[in-house]
């Protein structure tokens, strides 16, 4: 049987707080996203890779995007440890799925620029090796959350899983520098600079993919946001 008040909350919940951040967010994104489409297709063609160079644009900006996601779930599960509030929790789990889709966009356009500069797919060079494993790092914390919603130990456990899984992030930044071993990532591609008119092109992909990052964290929050209202008035009807 329907409840009035249920579907009301369903149907409005937290819009109203939420409805200015939403469009400011979508905003900003379609604005990134335009200047990131015109600077790419501007930007020069690599005169040793060609065309599948321009993947660089995507590649790198949504690893940032990824980690970026990871570092906000640590944080916010720190701050949900420390003061027990679950606004940072609902945080963290937003921030470390649109950071697994990120990585997972990271793991595959890299395949698409490695088969068109170098030959192959995949190579189990560290780099790749160790972003792999940051994937499923966080693909089990959000298999956690899901399995046991709801539950506040589960919150702590996740939280500090999630600050643990942190640990990984400079791991795969670094890996090249310490582990060695550079056939899909060479040097002057990690460290080396960018060539001319190749510099806009890269701050604008870093750019869309922040401005995408902050939409997509932003509708997420909201979503858990709703839900824990929901699941509250779900509690006060059952007295």
């Amino acid at each position: 049987m329907a409840n009035p008040a249920l579907d009301s909350v369903v149907a409005s919940g937290g819009a109203s707080r939420s409805v200015a951040a939403l469009r400011i967010s979508g905003g900003v994104l379609a604005i990134g996203a335009l200047c990131w489409a015109w600077l790419v297709i501007d930007a020069p063609i690599d005169s040793r890779q060609g065309v599948i160079q321009k993947v660089l644009y995507v590649h790198v900006p949504l690893w940032f995007a990824a980690y970026a996601g990871f570092l906000l779930t640590a944080l916010c599960g720190a701050m949900y440890l420390w003061r027990n509030d679950e606004r940072f929790d609902r945080v963290a789990i937003a921030a470390a799925e649109v950071g697994v889709l990120f990585c997972t966009l990271g793991l595959v356009s890299g395949p698409i620029w490695a088969k068109g500069t170098w030959g192959h797919w995949w190579a189990w060079d560290p780099r790749l090796t160790v972003s792999l494993l940051l994937w499923f790092i966080y693909l089990a914390y959000l298999l956690l959350r899901s399995f046991t919603e709801g539950s506040t130990r589960t919150a702590r456990f996740a939280a500090v899983y999630g600050i643990a899984g942190l640990g990984a992030v400079p791991l795969n930044y670094f890996a090249i520098e310490l582990f060695g071993g550079a056939a899909m990532h060479p040097d002057n591609l990690e460290r080396g600079s960018l060539g001319d008119g190749m510099g806009w092109p890269f701050v604008a992909g870093i750019f869309a993919c922040a401005a995408a990052f902050v939409h997509l964290l932003i509708v997420r929050t909201d979503l858990e946001t709703r839900r824990a209202e929901v699941d509250e008035l779900e509690q006060d009807l059952e007295f």
